[in-house]
């Protein structure tokens, strides 16, 4: 006898089938929900406006409430113009309330995020923005992210700085409110504190600034710069956020005690682009090469013959250097400074001394000038037919050295 199978449900603790279950079952069984902590900074989207604050849906079981004592944060104005589904960030004060909803906090939020958001800034070296909301004997107050921060009056620089009245008096006006930008360079979030700088963020913002300017720029050509600083060797001059060096010896043709002779600080300027050292981050800058050498127009202003005055100013055993207007320097041989034979230049002249001298012979293109005292003096002869031959003025080793190289 065949049996027959009852396939209907059966009653009864043992024969009872449950339902099948819901999807939502299914996701809290085998992906169980991340629970809510105290500190959390979470995200919530508003679902009412109660008298008492803000009720938020902060996607778990139970609701979160955000009492109005913990949102003053936000003006009057701004808490009307939140609506309903509008989406908020809050701090977790308490995971379970009174009422069983978790208690929250907008203002909380703000200054634990603003932490967080400082400290990577930290962590990468980033740069921050800020707003100052005060000032004191030390410097700056400011405010980032939620977070008030501290600016030392060293690390001021710029506009802000200009505007700084030390002594704890009132700030000159625009200074609270302005913007600024700097680094973090301490944070203590148990003491509340917080140290910016405004130099340091200057400083890396240069550093970038001159790693562009570098692969830029061109032998050769020329740029308008700020004279940014003098130093008894030459002059910085800013091109945009990177400094260039003119030497001194480029500042002028003539010779040069002083940079600030030539420049002053602050002066808008031309300059010629010397050398780019990419390597080393080095710019090289000139100013007397935008101007014409003395030696190409030696032949406009001079000729063989004429009297002019110069300045005595390197003594050798064969002769005296003169230097002439424009810082073209010629040579006095020894035997052109009298008309008695001397052993040594120092005899009849020193150097410094400012005397007449003769020219008696220009050769543009060896860039040498021959100079005499002798054919001065009562009794010369013709200085053309005096001269020294070419062997006994031109071609000792110490004149190449001063003439050839460049000064």
């Amino acid at each position: 006898m065949t049996s027959k199978i009852d396939s209907t449900p059966k009653s009864g603790a043992a024969g009872v089938q449950s339902a099948p279950a819901t999807m939502e079952e299914l996701l809290e069984k085998f992906f169980p929900a991340k629970s809510l902590r105290r500190g959390d900074i979470i995200d919530g989207i508003v679902m009412a406006k109660p008298q008492e604050g803000l009720l938020v849906n902060i996607g778990y079981k139970s609701e979160g409430m955000v009492p109005s004592r913990e949102m003053r944060s936000i003006l009057p104005e701004d808490l009307e113009k939140i609506k309903i589904g509008d989406e908020i960030i809050a701090y977790v004060i308490n995971t379970e309330g009174q009422d069983g909803s978790s208690v929250l906090s907008i203002d909380r939020a703000r200054g634990e995020q603003g932490w967080r958001i400082l400290e990577k800034a930290m962590e990468a070296s980033e740069t921050v923005k800020g707003r100052i909301i005060g000032s004191n004997r030390g410097g700056a107050v400011v405010e980032s992210e939620g977070v008030q921060g501290f600016i030392p009056l060293s690390q001021l620089v710029g506009p802000a700085r200009d505007l700084y009245v030390p002594g704890g008096e009132q700030p000159k006006e625009g200074f609270v409110g302005m913007q600024v930008e700097f680094k973090i360079i301490e944070l203590n979030r148990r003491r509340n504190r917080a140290i910016f700088s405004e130099r340091a963020a200057m400083q890396a913002w240069k550093q970038i600034q001159k790693l562009k300017l570098v692969q830029e720029l061109q032998e050769g050509e020329t740029r308008r710069g700020r004279v940014a600083g003098i130093s008894n060797f030459g002059a910085f001059v800013d091109l945009g956020g990177a400094d260039g060096l003119i030497h001194i010896s480029e500042l002028s043709w003539q010779p040069v005690k002083s940079p600030d002779e030539v420049v002053k600080a602050g002066q808008e300027i031309d300059v010629y682009v010397l050398k780019v050292d990419r390597e080393n981050l080095k710019i090289a800058l000139s100013l007397r090469r935008l101007q014409p050498e003395p030696w190409d127009e030696i032949q406009k202003k001079y000729q063989v013959g004429q009297i002019v005055k110069g300045t005595i100013t390197k003594l050798a055993n064969f002769g005296a250097f003169a230097r002439l207007e424009g810082g073209i320097e010629g040579l006095v041989h020894i035997s052109e400074l009298s008309n008695q034979q001397i052993k040594h230049p120092k005899e009849v002249v020193q150097e410094g001394m400012e005397l007449e001298l003769k020219i008696i012979r220009i050769e543009p293109e060896r860039r040498r000038l021959g100079l005499s005292v002798k054919a001065l003096l009562p009794g010369a002869e013709t200085p053309e037919a005096e001269a020294p031959s070419e062997g006994t003025m031109f071609d000792d080793k110490s004149f190449e050295e001063i003439f050839e190289k460049p000064r």
